[in-house]
């Protein structure tokens, strides 16, 4: 495919799954291929999404990226798993193991540190006050050998290098996004999308929106929509659809990071999964969280405004009083049309809700 655009043509990616039930299909390649090619005339193939060679560079660098840091989340818990066989349970008390404290008690152990009360002085900043506790979770560490510390050393390094790596591929991604702060600022606008999402995000899909004609078929692409399977009566069990993985991940964390906050996205993520469970929430907000995508970045200079956590509230009574009025008003016969009157916006600039 690249090398045919390199010389100049116009390549379709299409989806065989749209030829597979059409009838008609030969069985010699030559034949197959013109068959092919007419069915794309009359319009029975459409194109599907194919990301332009120059965010395809900056893809290649992201999903490394990812990819280096679910390896270190492994090693992590590689590291943490190999002091439990020791009967080490600092995780149960630190907030993150390799944090300072955590690290630190690490290197003295490898170092040969054995005593309880030693290890738990190295406590730090909010740690300082699980001292006690600290010491009840490293009161094995007399069974930490040398053996132990060689490979719980060598799991460190791997983790360190990981790290090195994925700071130089953040800087190289930095690079190649300069000319798209725009739109990087514009994603970052909505609740939970930190840079690294952003970028995460505007790498798989390109910052042309026209390429998708709607928020819906966005959230379709990237497997954040449901899938029913049901044939006649009998309805099988309802799931996600497949989709890109990598841009379902993004959307997975910030559905998650978004559920933690005061916004509307945060109650309705809340309110989701007390009803549905924490999985169907996840993908019912990032359902959302691309539409918004799409419509921001189909809109220049457009940023993200939240209406606040009281917005289903707030509809609900606003519904009731139109309901309320509507029928005192349709007793005596009269007609009712109701059209919303836009907000005006004080700053001049265009918000997305």
């Amino acid at each position: 495919m690249c090398r045919l655009e390199a010389e100049g043509f116009e390549c379709v990616l299409a989806d065989a799954k749209q030829v597979k039930n059409l009838p008609g299909r030969p069985q010699r390649d030559p034949a197959d291929s013109r068959w092919l090619a007419a069915c794309f005339e009359r319009g029975a193939i459409t194109s599907c999404f194919a990301v332009t060679p120059e965010f395809r560079i900056i893809r290649l660098h992201t999903r490394y990226r990812r990819d280096l840091t679910e390896e270190r989340t492994r090693e992590k818990q590689r590291a943490e798993k190999l002091l439990e066989s020791a009967a080490i349970k600092v995780s149960s008390v630190v907030t993150d193991l390799h944090g300072v404290t955590g690290r630190d008690i690490m290197d003295h152990l490898i170092a040969g540190e054995r005593n309880p009360k030693v290890l738990a002085q190295l406590a730090r900043a909010a740690a300082r006050r699980k001292i006690s506790q600290l010491e009840e979770a490293v009161e094995g560490a007399e069974f930490f050998t040398a053996e132990h510390a060689a490979l719980l050393a060598k799991v460190l390094a791997r983790i360190d290098r990981l790290s090195a790596d994925i700071e130089d591929l953040s800087a190289v991604i930095e690079r190649l996004l300069a000319p798209y702060e725009e739109q990087l600022a514009q994603a970052e606008s909505m609740p939970g999308w930190a840079r690294r999402a952003a970028q995460d995000a505007i790498a798989e899909t390109g910052v042309d929106m026209s390429r998708f004609p709607s928020g819906a078929h966005l959230s379709s692409w990237a497997g954040r929509a449901p899938q029913d399977h049901q044939s006649g009566k009998r309805k099988g069990r309802a799931k996600a659809k497949k989709g890109n993985r990598y841009l379902g991940a993004v959307t997975g964390e910030t559905a998650v990071a978004a559920g933690r906050t005061q916004t509307r996205e945060g109650a309705r993520h809340r309110r989701l999964a007390r009803r549905r469970g924490t999985a169907k929430a996840c993908v019912a907000t990032g359902n959302t969280q691309l539409k918004v995508y799409h419509k921001l970045l189909s809109n220049p200079g457009m940023r993200y405004h939240d209406p606040g956590p009281d917005y289903y509230e707030r509809r609900r009574d606003v519904r009731r009083q139109v309901a309320h009025h509507v029928g005192k008003l349709g007793g005596p016969g009269f007609e009712v049309t109701l059209c919303r009157i836009p907000e005006p916006d004080g700053t001049g600039q265009t918000q997305a809700t």
